[in-house]
């Protein structure tokens, strides 16, 4: 025992005990900095930022794979994008395929959306333009039977195509009900939402987990200040110059690390020395899926957006194609007894044409209202208590996936960062306390 009190005496004789004081501040404070640059690295800027090199996008085929992903390399830039918005599309692809997937099928979200409300919607929007479509079609395929036919006759047709519209539009959204599955791919409609809307993925996170990533920062010259003192008896040890470069590299990539783990690990709830412990995300998961909720109903899975992709869509002629088989009848019906004797009139091939008329333009008009933001917006609290629910009843593993998955491989960028910048504090603190660039400070 007393070589070891005359050993720790002599050991504190040879301290420059400023120096070693300043050692955890000097940590701490890098720290911080390594987690609030780490957090800019991963939300900004939105877009590349950079320059073009010739015949960097051919080497990049051949560097580490780990280089590839570096934001503009596999682009043939030298630049920065924030990870998340150079990764939004396959954020989207692990949204859909760890949660959305899980949250219903695109039945589930369309019956959800009621389409009894959507098929009143669409005739009350459609029917004030019947009278007028009627008019230009007949015009334009039988002017002249069309002109000579006595107005009551006109409206008489009119009116029977209205009395029809009800049934049709029905038609077409249970149809759309039954094949939704086949129409709708909520994974290729997220994705190209995402890809096309980078901030939109900065803004999941940092509304969902904006609480978590100032703790982060916060912690991060917490985490550095303790991992200072270790550092600090190394060095005020052996003296060695180099020491503090290398320990800063370590102290960088853990701090790092460390903020990471804070976040999203454990997953689920462990006791640690009797301390229950568990990724500060995690622990607000009921809060955090009202927000995502809101997100996702809002700007991503909307009536808008539905709409735009059954008709727009990689899929859209089949979803016109239906919705013009079910409107043919529609001629038909208005038409009622008198059908035989308006094919004679007109010609069989002529009345197939206003049929087809008839029912190419209805396509276009019958989908509109999916585009009304105000009905979307109405609509769109159904999907968001679907989501809410689903999302607080995934399992902590699967929830925490929906937010790490999709930057967990570029995690390194952001340690490699940590290291670099630990590294930077090492050489700057040698600079100060021992290579003398303090004015009237001399060197250790």
């Amino acid at each position: 025992m007393d070589a070891v009190m005359d050993w720790l005496s002599d050991w504190a004789a040879g301290v420059n005990w400023f120096e070693f004081v300043s050692i955890p501040f000097f940590t701490g404070i890098i720290g911080w900095l390594i987690n609030w640059s780490g957090l800019w690295m991963l939300f900004s800027p939105v877009k590349f930022y950079g320059f073009k090199v010739p015949g960097l996008r051919e080497i990049a085929t051949v560097i580490p794979r780990k280089l590839q992903e570096v934001p503009g390399i596999p682009d043939g830039g030298i630049g920065w994008q924030g990870i998340v918005p150079a990764r939004a599309a396959k954020m989207g692809s692990i949204a859909v395929d760890k949660v959305i997937a899980k949250l219903g099928t695109p039945a589930e979200f369309y019956a959800q959306l009621e389409p009894e409300e959507i098929a009143a919607h669409i005739v009350r929007v459609f029917e004030p333009d019947l009278p007028q479509m009627v008019d230009e079609i007949l015009s334009r395929e039988h002017p002249r039977m069309w002109r000579d036919l006595p107005a009551p006759l006109k409206q008489g047709v009119i009116n029977r195509v209205q009395a029809q519209l009800p049934n049709v539009v029905t038609t077409i959204t249970d149809e759309i009900g039954v094949h939704i599955n086949q129409l709708l791919d909520p994974k290729i409609m997220v994705i190209d939402h995402f890809r096309k809307n980078p901030a939109l993925v900065v803004r999941v996170f940092r509304d969902v987990g904006q609480r978590e990533l100032n703790l982060m920062v916060a912690f991060g010259f917490i985490f550095g200040f303790l991992l200072g003192i270790p550092v600090a008896i190394v060095d005020q040890t052996w003296h060695l110059a180099w020491l503090l470069p290398i320990m800063g590299v370590i102290v960088g990539w853990t701090t790092n690390a460390l903020g990471m783990w804070l976040i999203f690990e454990p997953p689920e709830p462990r006791r640690i020395l009797g301390i229950k412990v568990q990724g500060l995300f995690l622990r607000r998961q009921a809060e955090c899926a009202e927000v995502y909720a809101g997100i996702i109903a809002d700007d991503v899975i909307t009536l808008e957006r539905i709409g735009d992709f059954l008709m727009d869509g990689p899929r859209g002629d089949r979803t016109r194609h239906m919705i013009a088989t079910a409107m043919k009848p529609a001629i038909d019906k208005a038409a009622g007894p008198l059908r035989g004797a308006a094919r004679v009139v007109v010609g069989a091939e002529k009345f197939d044409n206003i049929r087809e008329s008839f029912a190419r333009e209805a396509v276009g008009r019958t989908i509109t209202p999916f585009r009304d933001p105000e009905f979307s917006r109405r609509q769109s609290a159904k999907i968001r208590v679907l989501i809410a629910r689903r999302t607080k009843e995934l399992p902590p593993r699967d929830f925490v996936e929906m937010m790490r998955s999709a930057i967990k491989e570029d995690e390194w960028m952001l340690y490699a960062h940590g290291a670099i910048m630990g590294a930077a504090g090492g050489f700057i603190h040698l600079g100060f306390f021992t290579w003398g660039w303090i004015p009237g400070f001399p060197p250790g």
